[in-house]
């Protein structure tokens, strides 16, 4: 579950957020507060921040998204209890407060507002509330046997590193078997098995890498391998047509139909690798000893 706090002034307009109807919305929790609709609330909360007027952020807004597989799972009570022990870790028990649960987007997730001027007029410290938020969420999730924010993120991770060994093994494919001479070449065999290989252009219109797109994810070449470098596959390119010294002197290479710059540290790049690559061929067939 990830937890999301800030404060906030339009205390009316969010609470009509919070229960739109065409969000699905329903009321989930609610504390100290009488009222039948967002008006009402939004009444009710002026009253009391009418005591603080200094405070001009005087609500604070609260997103809590559980997973998409928790979600489906929980039942309004147990979206209640969600809701319930989020506010006693942020210590917010003594405080006007309601939360509409929204079921509109692919996961389920509950809005929450809660007065930030309390009873005896004293406004809630604000301080790092969005890492608070995180935090009491993470409590929250683990007391409840739901997904944390760190197992979600693992999870990402562990998806970001299946996906990069795939595109990784897609390239190396590609690279001995189609032996491509050409960037278009490359790009087309790489999209014949739904990898998108896009070009990186920086302002001075001087191609400077390249990003892999995959599964919805994207990566810089070199997030993807070391070896995958803008420069290491130019080289590598180059090499299939026997021209290292022309690609090692040019200062432009031809990219979906278009002649584009290089940039400076791309060029710098593509150099030194074919030197790299020249030196130990040399050593390889015995030249110069």
């Amino acid at each position: 579950m990830i937890g999301k706090g800030k404060s906030i002034a339009h205390t009316g307009a969010s609470i009509e957020y919070g229960w739109n109807q065409e969000k699905g919305a329903d009321v989930v929790f609610s504390q100290h507060v009488a009222g039948n609709d967002a008006k009402q609330i939004t009444e009710e909360f002026k009253m009391v921040q009418e005591q603080n007027v200094r405070c001009q952020k005087n609500t604070l807004s609260f997103v809590l998204s559980p997973t998409r597989e928790d979600g489906k799972n929980l039942t309004a009570e147990k979206l209640k209890e969600m809701t319930q022990r989020f506010v006693a870790e942020m210590q917010l028990k003594e405080r006007q407060a309601i939360a509409f649960v929204h079921r509109d987007k692919a996961h389920t997730h509950i809005h929450l507002y809660v007065n930030r001027i309390g009873f005896d007029g004293k406004a809630y410290n604000d301080s790092f509330i969005g890492k608070r938020s995180q935090l009491a969420a993470e409590n929250v999730a683990k007391e409840m046997g739901l997904t944390t924010v760190k197992e979600v993120q693992l999870e990402k991770e562990l998806d970001s590193i299946k996906v990069r060994l795939e595109i990784k093994n897609v390239h190396q494919r590609v690279m001995e078997n189609d032996r491509p001479k050409t960037l278009d070449n490359y790009i087309k065999a790489m999209k014949e098995r739904n990898i998108e290989v896009i070009p990186s252009i920086n302002k001075a219109n001087r191609l400077q890498g390249f990003r892999f797109q995959y599964k919805g994810q994207n990566f810089k070449a070199s997030e993807v391998h070391r070896s995958m470098s803008g420069g290491k596959i130019i080289g590598q390119l180059s090499q299939n047509r026997n021209v290292d010294k022309q690609i090692a002197t040019g200062k432009s290479v031809q990219v979906l139909g278009k002649t584009l710059e290089m940039s400076t540290n791309l060029a710098a790049s593509i150099a030194k690798n074919i030197i790299k690559k020249t030196i130990k061929k040399a050593i390889d067939t015995g030249i110069g000893y």
